[in-house]
């Protein structure tokens, strides 16, 4: 039975709410599933095997069998730059189809809250530095991620539109880079602070004089560790309804070169790092305005970036050791 949307007013109660977590098996979401069994939500984590999200029946399947009060949408098909431009098409249509049947599937199913997690992606490549949430369709996204930003954004243009035509209550959150223990340490698709710490360990094993890293090391980036993300989903899902886009990060950037020396540090890599500067840089500048995050659920980042990286540093290490 399709019920109409029924949005939420005020404060959601997590305790013995059932929610569904699409991508809650991956990075980010194993945080954030475990912070709702923490609060005495039942969760269900659908698995890309029994429930292709990319499929709109398989979405109308994962909506009848799990009857949620509750979706949080973080699954996505995503990696570096590397990544992107191996695989513009796959991103563009993967994330796009995802985000759209399984938002018109929960109006559908009269789902009562859903939230889903954009990308900093959707930024036009030279938005003002802090980016605010108001100038997120002022230009076209930084060329070698813009097929994905485009489809992330999508997730907030179909948000309002279905909150305007149908009250169905739904929230997207667009947080910087994220980093921690368990991300993906895949040379080929993970992003940039998993990828430094991969090679400056190999290089510290191996002996190696230097590390080769992409670009000239001049661009900035944001980074927001991964546990501070989980956080702000489980903040948002509590406490926020409004179809205005939220920026989630720190409100802090450093340049590749300064990242590089700081998880080299972390390391313990003495040797030199050299800049291929035949590779693209990606977008100028990432800085996030995170005023809002702040004003209507009360999130601020805890975890400082050196502090992270040592935490993440320690994981892999660990892991490695394992092996």
């Amino acid at each position: 039975m399709r019920l109409r949307s029924r949005p939420i007013v005020g404060s959601l109660s997590l305790t013995s709410c059932r929610v569904v977590v699409t991508g809650g098996a991956g990075f980010l979401g194993r945080f954030v599933v475990e912070r709702l069994k923490a609060k005495g939500a039942t969760v269900f984590v659908p698995r890309s095997a029994d429930y292709d999200l990319v499929d709109r029946g398989a979405c109308r399947r994962l909506l009848a069998d799990s009857r949620p009060d509750l979706v949080l949408h973080l699954a996505a098909r995503v990696g570096g730059i590397g990544a992107n431009r191996a695989n513009p098409g796959k991103f563009l249509f993967d994330n796009l189809m995802m985000g759209a049947h399984l938002i018109e599937e929960s109006r559908l199913a009269g789902i009562p809250k859903l939230v889903a997690v954009g990308t900093i992606c959707a930024y036009p490549k030279h938005a003002p530095v802090p980016f605010r949430e108001d100038d997120l369709w002022n230009g076209y996204p930084e060329e070698t991620n813009a097929p994905y930003g485009l489809a992330k954004k999508m997730l907030l243009a179909q948000s309002q539109a279905y909150r305007e035509q149908y009250g169905m209550n739904s929230v997207v959150l667009f947080p910087v880079n994220l980093y921690g223990p368990g991300d993906n340490f895949d040379l080929e698709t993970s992003h940039v602070i998993p990828a430094m710490i991969r090679k400056f360990l190999a290089a510290r094993h191996a002996g190696s004089a230097q590390v080769v890293l992409w670009g000239d090391g001049t661009p900035t980036r944001e980074f927001l560790y991964v546990e501070d993300a989980a956080d702000a989903i489980i903040l948002a899902a509590e406490r926020y309804d409004s179809s205005d886009p939220v920026n989630i990060g720190t409100g802090e950037e450093i340049t590749i070169k300064d990242l590089a020396a700081l998880v080299a540090r972390a390391i313990g890599y003495p040797g030199h790092t050299v800049w291929d500067v035949a590779k693209p840089n990606g977008q100028p500048r990432r800085r996030l305005d995170v005023t809002r995050a702040k004003e209507r659920f009360g999130f601020s980042a805890r975890v400082g970036l050196r502090e992270g990286i040592e935490r993440t540093v320690a994981w892999y290490e660990k892991e490695n050791a394992r092996r």
